[in-house]
């Protein structure tokens, strides 16, 4: 388990690395060949090596054991990723459409040579990350690899549109594009953001997951009822529940029973935290249990 972790952070590093290395490129190289199209992608990229590079630690401090002062461990540290990420991009692309718009309005024509030779490396150097990642069985390494495969597809789009300048005096091409990329990845951003938001205030992370969960407790013998039902998420990936139920339990093997069968529900569900107060119908006692 322990050589599994740490080659899945040396893949994760590898991707961080050359990711990183390509946006500071990509922004030189936008510069130079003019092209709000290959700046609109370096944001993207920049956005990315802020993923990538959050994962990179989250993949190492994530597995903490919980200690006195994170009683639940360190797994929501990728909440906090998500928020910085997301705040990059949309600094980012605001700063985008500041550039393209006024270009589709007025368009520059850019260096079309260096786009092609640009976009060629940007093929090559992205598509040499998924291939570092092919493979990797972490939720990490499945997520970033789908980014990577995005940025292989954004820069063959750049290549087809630098080409097609070569040919064509289309220079509005750069800006639409440029514009195109950053709205798919404000679309993106926003999404993301307000799922990471809901979590934050500790919402139920999975539509409908609230209703099941009641429906497969009731189906429980015993159980008179339910109230006091909470599900909420550290990150996304590891979910929490806590419940009170009543039975009219008359011995301690029926409590033993009736515990057994709730576990059995819940198991469903794959909860990383159970906690279940089973309460006497009489009211004069209550049981509690920590089921994980």
């Amino acid at each position: 388990m322990t050589h599994n972790h740490s080659n899945s952070s040396n893949k994760i590093g590898w991707a961080f690395l050359l990711n990183f290395s390509f946006t500071i490129i990509e922004f030189i190289g936008g510069w130079l060949t003019n092209s709000t199209a290959i700046m609109a992608d370096a944001v993207h990229d920049l956005g990315d090596s802020v993923s990538i590079g959050s994962a990179w630690c989250l993949n190492k401090l994530g597995e903490r054991e919980a200690d006195e002062n994170f009683t639940y461990g360190y797994k929501r540290l990728s909440l906090l990723g998500a928020f910085i990420n997301g705040a990059v991009l949309i600094l980012g692309s605001i700063w985008v459409l500041s550039e393209a718009i006024p270009r589709v309005l007025d368009p520059v024509v850019p260096n079309t040579e260096g786009m092609i030779l640009l976009a060629i490396l940007g093929v090559a150097v992205n598509g040499f990350a998924v291939y570092k990642l092919q493979g990797g069985n972490t939720l990490n390494e499945r997520v970033l690899n789908w980014h990577l495969l995005e940025d292989v597809l954004g820069w063959v789009a750049v290549l087809i549109i630098a080409i097609v300048m070569q040919f064509v005096d289309w220079p509005i091409l750069d800006p639409l594009l440029s514009i195109g990329f950053t709205l798919f990845i404000l679309f993106n951003v926003i999404r993301n953001l307000l799922a990471t938001l809901k979590l934050f205030l500790q919402g139920v992370p999975e539509k409908n997951l609230y209703k099941q969960v009641l429906d497969e407790l009731r189906s429980v013998d015993r159980v008179e009822y339910i109230h006091d039902l909470k599900i909420w998420s550290l990150d996304g990936e590891h979910n929490v529940i806590t419940i009170r139920v009543g039975s009219a339990l008359k011995t301690v093997e029926e409590y033993k029973l009736l515990k057994l069968d709730i576990y059995d529900s819940l198991a469903m569900f794959e909860f990383s935290y159970s906690t279940v107060e089973i309460e006497f119908i009489d009211g004069h006692s209550t049981i509690n249990e920590k089921v994980t």
